[in-house]
């Protein structure tokens, strides 16, 4: 019997654990170091076959953009590889949009991932990975299924292996455009590379590299960095900053992920089932905004549907 749907494909968001700015392209955009972590906040899609070859999207909750970043992914594997057949896909959207925690891109990876089933395709990621960086940049992160060293414009990942632990996340009503803040004369553009202590140092980055600090795994999960696209986000919106505060009085930390406006906190090592985070989020957060204790995942949960 061939298979006519997918149900219950989930699509989990990510955090920055730091971004750091360390330079800028010729074509102008701007070169990131990041460590990347899947948490259990997440989307879910339901992909139903199509023999007419159209290409649909149902909104189960919130109403997104006519041509979001799910039906340009379709299009995409579609047009690439030249397949007849289309799609329903509905989306039960849960993640916050505008939140710097990658909701689009990881609905965009979870779309290549279904039809990439539905359809029969069975491309292994070595194919699917140009179509994620066509889309966007965490694109890529999100189809790899790994916790992730992150750094060029996102698109060189190295996969890392990283403590379970809670993060308290925190999304303000207020949502920032990209561009605003890579665009505002407060961004940092030139902090220094680091370098992931244990991997060794591509020789085409040397001279970069040169007087670079290193970093351990333990070192991130404890903090290590900063978020450079918070200042200018903070002068942005006030509530980012109010967010970070919030945080900061509740579990002793706080940083804003990606290009915000979430923030979020490291709120303890998860050491088994009956693990509890070192604090809970208020419950008179401000109207408009959303809350959640996350717990981080070690592997997406589709890692392993396309092959390597």
């Amino acid at each position: 019997m061939s298979l006519r749907s997918l149900w219950d494909v989930p699509a989990p968001a990510k955090l920055n654990l730091f971004l750091h700015v360390v330079g800028r392209r010729s074509d102008g955009y701007h070169l990131l170091q990041s460590v990347f972590v899947l948490i259990d906040w997440a989307d879910t899609l339901h992909l139903e076959l199509r023999d007419d070859g159209k290409l649909a999207r149902h909104d189960l909750g919130a109403a997104l953009p006519d041509d979001d970043l799910c039906l340009r992914a379709a299009r995409l594997l579609q047009s690439e590889s030249g397949v007849s057949l289309g799609a329903d896909i509905s989306i039960d959207k849960q993640v916050p949009w505008g939140a710097g925690m990658g909701g689009g891109s990881s609905d965009a990876a979870s779309t290549l991932l279904a039809l990439n089933r539905l359809w029969k395709l069975d491309w292994p990621l070595s194919r699917l990975l140009p179509l994620g960086l066509k889309l966007g940049a965490d694109v890529p992160f999100f189809l790899g299924g790994r916790n992730a060293w992150v750094e060029g414009i996102g698109e060189r990942l190295t996969p890392v292996e990283l403590p379970p632990q809670w993060l308290a996340v925190v999304k303000p009503a207020a949502s920032i455009a990209t561009q605003a803040i890579f665009t505002n004369p407060l961004l940092v553009r030139d902090t220094n590379a680091a370098i992931l202590a244990g991997f060794p140092a591509d020789e085409t980055k040397l001279e970069t590299l040169v007087g670079s600090e290193r970093v351990t795994l333990k070192e991130i999960t404890q903090g290590f960095g900063r978020n450079d696209l918070q200042p200018p986000a903070e002068a942005h919106s006030e509530e980012v900053a109010q967010a970070a505060r919030l945080l900061e009085r509740r579990f002793g930390n706080s940083r804003m992920t990606g290009s915000g406006s979430a923030v979020f906190a490291r709120a303890g090592r998860i050491e088994g089932a009956e693990s509890l985070p070192t604090a809970t989020l208020p419950t008179d957060l401000p109207a408009g905004w959303a809350g959640r204790m996350c717990r981080s995942l070690e592997l997406h949960p589709l890692a392993g549907w396309a092959s390597s």
